[in-house]
C-alpha cells in the first residue's frame, strides 16, 4: 500500500494529474487503504484525486464509509452532494434516454417512482415496454413492475434482516411509501418494542427514514416499497390491506387511503363507499386526477344492488373528472354509460343534461359538426312539451352556439347563444348565462364588433372567477386567448393566455392548459419568438393531454417553424399532418392555417401553381362564412404567387377578391394585408411612388399588430421599391434591418430572400455604374463635377434651368449629399470604378 501511494505521489508526469476513482462504495479495504495513504501527501503536489460513491450506499460497517469520515474530519478531503433530480431535471434525462421529447404524464410517473435517482431512472425506462412511454401512458410507467436489477439487489439486502424485521418490512409495505408507527402495530399485531427495534434495524440498513415527525416514516425510495410489497405473498397481502383500512377508518384517515386498502384486501362494498364520497370531495378541491382514479376505484367496485340513476349519476360524475384530465376517451365513455342509464329508466331530463357534456367532448375526439348538433338537437326534441326544463333546454342551447362557433357558422351561433343568455339569466342559471355570454363574446370579435366582444369575453373570465366555476373560467380564457391570437390582437393574446394557463394549472385543467400552451406558441411564432414558440409547441404535443385541437395548433405552428427556416421536408410533413386532422374535423380555425402553411411553402419553394390552387381552396373555405380571420394571410402569398407566374391582372382579381371578404369584416389586424397586397401590384405595374405608399402603410401597421412574418416581408418589399427608385442608401437599410430581424429569429427563408435581392441590387449597380441615379442624372452630375453652373447645364443640355435646378436637388438627396463638391467626389469613384485597368 505505502509503494502504490509513493508510486503515485513521486512520479513525474509533467503536469498536473486528475484522478477519477468510480464507485468507492464497492471498493475493498485494502484499495481504499491505498487512497487513505495518499490523501496526506497531496497538498504539495499538482494531483487532484476525485472519488464517487452512492451515498445511499453507505450501510455501517461498510470500509468506505469508515474511509470518509477519516477523510472529511482531517479535512484531507472536501465533499460534494448531487440533490436528486427535480422534475425538468427529470424529464430531461428520460427526453434524452428516448431520443425524444418525453410525454408529461410520463415523466412525472417515471419521477415518482425513480424519487428522482437517475439509476433508477434509467433502470425504470429500460424495464418499461416502448407503448407505455407514448403520450397518455404514465399510468402504465406508474403500475409497471419493479425493474429486475433493481428489485433482486433490494430483495438481496433483506434476506440478511432479522426475520420478525422482514415482517414488519412487508407490513409496512403494505401501508405504503410513507408509514405510521401506531398503524404498523395494529396491522402487525407486535408490541410496541419490536416495531420499534425492527425499524431501527431497517434504517441501519438504509431501507426506511424517519419522517416529518416522531411517528412517520418513509422508505428511502419508492422501489425499496415495491420490491418488497410484490414479494409479498397474495393471501397475506389482502389480510393486512383488511387490518390497515380498518384501522384506518377507526382513526379518521382519509377516505381515498381506506378505500385503497379495502380495494385490495377484495373488499368491494366498503371500497365503493369510501372511494365515492372520497372523490366528490376531491372534486370538490380541484384535485380532478384524484378525484378521477377515486371514481374509477368506486366503479370497479360498483354494488350490484345499486340504484339506476346513482349509477348514472357516478359515471357522469367520472365524465366530468376524465373530461377535466383531458381522458376524453374515456369521458365519452362515461357520458354514455350515464346516458344509456338515464334514458332507460325514462328519466328523459337527467339525460338532456349529458348532451352538452357527450357533444364538447365529442369535439375534442374530433366528431364532426353534424353529429354533434344532432346530439343536442335530438336532446331539445326529447323534452319537447316536458315541463320543468328551462334549465336543459338554456344549457343546451348555449352548447349549441358553441358548436356552431367553431364551425365559423356565427349567425347559428349567435341565434342560439342570445336564446341561451336569455333563457338562463330568466331562471338564474349562472353556468349556462356564462358560457352563453362568452361564445357570443367569441361571436362578435369574429365579426369584426371588437370592443363589445371582448368586454363579454373579460366579463364573464371575472364573474365566473368570482363564483368560483372553474370550468367556465378555463373555456373563457380559452376562448380570449386563441381569439386573440388569431385576430392579431397578440398583446391581449399573451397577457390572458398567461393567465389562462396558469390558472388551469392550478384547476388540473390540463386540456384548457395546453390548448392555450399551444395559442401562445402561435404567438410567440408571429411576434418572432421562434425560440420559445418551439419550446412551447414541443411541450404542448409531448405532454399527450392537450386532445385534437391542441395537437392540430401545436403543429402547425412547429410547421410554420419549419417553413421559416427553410426546412422544406419537415415543414410539410407537420403541416399535412396537421392539415389532416383539421379537415376531418371540418373547421375552419383548425384547416385553414396549415393549408396557409402548405401554399406559403410552396410558394417559397417555387411551385407557384400548387400554391394558388391551396389559396383557393384556403378562400372558398374563408369566404363560404366570411371569415376574414384566417384569410388575411392567404392575400399576400396569391398575389406573390401570380406576380412570380407573371400575371399581373390575375393576382390583381385575387387581391380584390379577398379584400372584399377582409373589409367585410373589417377587423383591425388583417388590414394591413390589403395594403400590403396592392403595394405589391403597384411594384409589378412600375408605379413605384405610389408601391411605396401601400407598403409603407403595410409595415406600419405589421410592426404596431408585431406581425413578424409578414412585416418582415414588407421591409424586403420596401427594399425592392427603393432599388426601383435608386435609392441605394434606403434599400441598403431596409435590407439591413430585414436580414438582421430574421436572423435573430432564425427566420433562414427571409435571410435567403435578402441575399436574392441585395445580388439584384449589386448586379444593378455593376450593369448602370451610376447607380443610384438615372442615366440623365448621371449626365447631369457629370456637368456638376465639371465645374458647370445650373444655367450653364440648361443652356448645354437645351433644358429650363429650373429643371435642372430641380435634378441638382434629386441628386443630392439619393447620394445622401449636401454640397455639389461632394456630387464632384462621387463621380470621381464612379469613373475610377469604370476606367480600364
Amino acid at each position: 500500500m505505502q509503494d502504490l501511494a509513493d508510486l503515485l505521489v513521486t512520479v513525474d508526469p509533467g503536469g498536473a494529474v486528475l484522478i477519477v476513482l468510480e464507485d468507492l462504495h464497492w471498493a475493498d479495504e485494502l484499495s481504499l487503504d491505498v487512497l487513505g495513504h495518499l490523501a496526506g501527501r497531496l497538498a504539495a503536489r499538482p494531483v487532484l484525486v476525485v472519488g464517487a460513491y452512492r451515498s445511499d450506499e453507505l450501510y455501517p460497517a461498510l470500509p468506505m464509509r469508515e474511509l470518509r469520515a477519516r477523510l472529511l474530519g482531517q479535512r484531507l478531503a472536501e465533499e460534494i452532494r448531487l440533490p436528486r433530480l427535480g422534475l425538468v431535471q427529470t424529464a430531461s434525462l428520460v427526453s434524452a434516454v428516448l431520443g425524444r421529447p418525453a410525454p408529461g404524464r410520463v415523466v412525472a410517473a417515471v419521477h415518482e417512482r425513480s424519487d428522482g435517482i437517475p439509476l433508477h431512472v434509467e433502470e425504470l425506462l429500460a424495464a418499461v415496454d416502448d407503448d407505455a412511454l407514448t403520450p397518455g401512458s404514465g399510468a402504465v410507467v406508474q403500475s409497471a413492475a419493479v425493474p429486475d436489477t433493481l428489485g433482486d439487489a433490494v430483495l438481496s439486502r433483506a434476506q440478511q434482516l432479522a426475520t420478525r424485521t422482514r415482517e414488519v418490512a412487508s407490513a409496512a409495505a403494505i401501508i405504503g411509501r410513507s408509514f405510521d408507527f401506531d398503524l404498523l402495530i395494529e396491522i402487525t399485531g407486535v408490541s410496541p418494542d419490536e416495531v420499534a427495534g425492527a425499524l431501527r434495524e431497517l434504517q441501519d440498513a438504509y431501507f426506511v427514514i424517519p419522517g416529518h415527525d416522531a411517528v412517520s416514516f418513509d422508505f428511502r425510495h419508492a422501489l425499496i416499497r415495491d420490491a418488497l410489497y410484490a414479494d409479498t405473498d397474495l393471501p397475506v397481502r389482502r389480510r393486512l390491506h383488511e387490518r390497515a383500512a380498518r384501522a384506518a377508518a377507526q382513526r379518521g384517515y382519509r377516505g381515498a387511503f381506506i378505500s385503497a386498502h379495502f380495494e385490495q384486501a377484495g373488499c368491494p362494498g366498503p371500497a365503493y363507499e369510501y372511494a365515492a364520497a372520497a372523490a366528490g370531495e376531491a372534486a370538490s378541491m380541484s384535485a380532478h386526477g384524484e378525484a378521477l382514479e377515486l371514481y374509477r376505484r368506486a366503479v370497479r367496485n360498483l354494488p350490484t344492488e345499486l340504484a339506476v340513476l346513482d349509477r348514472a349519476a357516478l359515471f357522469a360524475a367520472l365524465g366530468d373528472e376524465a373530461a377535466a384530465t383531458d381522458d376524453n376517451t374515456a369521458a365519452a365513455e362515461a357520458y354514455r354509460t350515464a346516458h344509456e342509464l338515464a334514458f332507460g329508466a325514462g328519466e328523459v331530463r337527467v339525460a338532456a343534461a349529458l348532451a352538452p357534456r357527450m357533444a364538447a367532448v365529442a369535439h375534442l375526439l374530433g366528431e364532426g359538426l353534424d353529429a354533434r348538433v344532432g346530439t343536442l338537437q335530438a336532446a331539445l326534441d326529447d323534452l319537447d312539451g316536458l315541463g320543468d326544463a328551462d334549465r336543459e333546454r338554456a344549457r343546451l342551447h348555449s352548447a349549441m352556439a358553441a358548436a356552431y362557433l367553431m364551425d365559423d357558422r356565427l349567425d347559428e351561433a349567435i341565434t342560439h347563444g342570445e336564446l341561451s343568455r336569455a333563457e338562463s339569466r330568466r331562471i338564474d342559471d349562472d353556468e349556462a348565462s356564462l358560457n352563453a355570454t362568452a361564445t357570443l363574446g367569441m361571436v362578435l370579435v369574429f365579426t369584426g364588433r371588437m370592443d363589445e366582444g371582448w368586454q363579454l369575453l373579460e366579463d364573464a373570465i371575472t364573474r365566473a372567477r368570482g363564483t368560483q366555476q372553474e370550468a367556465e373560467a378555463a373555456r373563457g380564457y380559452r376562448l380570449i386567448g386563441s381569439a386573440a391570437s388569431e385576430l392579431v390582437e397578440y398583446d391581449r393574446g399573451e397577457r390572458w393566455l398567461a393567465d389562462g394557463i396558469q390558472y388551469a394549472e392550478q384547476a388540473e385543467l390540463w386540456n384548457h392548459r395546453h390548448f392555450m400552451a399551444s395559442h401562445l406558441a402561435h404567438i410567440q411564432w408571429t411576434t418572432g419568438q421562434w425560440d420559445a414558440a418551439a419550446r412551447t409547441a414541443q411541450q404542448a404535443l409531448a405532454d399527450g393531454r392537450g386532445g385534437i385541437t391542441t395537437r392540430i395548433t401545436a403543429r402547425y405552428v412547429l410547421g410554420f417553424l419549419a417553413m421559416g427556416r427553410g426546412d422544406w421536408e419537415a415543414a410539410g410533413t407537420l403541416l399535412r399532418e396537421a392539415h389532416a386532422e383539421g379537415d376531418q374535423m371540418a373547421e375552419l380555425n383548425r384547416l385553414s392555417p396549415p393549408l396557409w402553411g402548405l401554399a406559403e411553402t410552396a410558394w417559397c419553394q417555387g411551385d407557384y401553381g400548387t400554391a394558388l390552387s391551396l389559396c383557393e381552396r384556403g378562400y372558398q373555405a374563408s369566404a363560404a362564412v366570411t371569415g376574414a380571420a384566417y384569410l388575411f394571410p392567404y392575400l399576400l402569398t396569391g398575389v406573390r404567387a401570380y406576380l412570380a407566374d407573371g400575371d399581373i391582372v390575375a393576382a390583381e382579381r385575387w387581391s380584390d377578391r379577398v379584400s372584399a371578404v377582409l373589409t367585410a369584416r373589417s377587423i383591425p389586424g388583417t388590414l394591413p394585408a390589403i395594403d400590403h397586397g396592392r403595394g405589391l401590384i403597384l411594384l409589378a405595374y412600375g408605379e413605384i411612388s405610389e408601391a411605396r405608399q401601400a407598403l409603407e402603410s403595410a409595415s406600419r401597421g405589421w410592426q404596431a399588430r408585431r406581425r413578424f412574418w409578414e412585416g418582415t416581408w414588407a421591409r424586403l418589399d420596401l427594399a425592392e421599391a427603393a432599388v426601383k427608385a435608386r435609392r441605394r442608401a434606403e434599400a441598403a437599410v431596409l435590407l439591413d434591418e430585414a436580414r438582421t430581424l430574421a436572423a435573430t429569429a432564425g427566420a433562414a427563408a427571409i435571410v435567403d430572400a435578402a441575399g436574392r435581392i441585395t445580388a439584384q441590387f449589386e448586379g444593378a449597380r455593376q450593369s448602370e455604374p451610376w447607380h443610384p441615379l438615372s442615366a440623365r442624372e448621371f449626365e447631369i452630375a457629370q456637368l456638376v463635377a465639371a465645374g458647370l453652373t445650373n444655367r450653364q447645364i440648361a443652356q448645354q443640355l437645351v433644358l429650363a434651368p429650373k429643371t435642372i435646378s430641380a435634378h441638382v436637388t434629386h441628386i443630392l438627396a439619393k447620394l445622401g449629399a449636401a454640397r455639389r463638391a461632394e456630387i464632384a467626389a462621387w463621380c470621381a469613384t464612379v469613373q475610377q470604378a469604370t476606367s480600364p485597368r
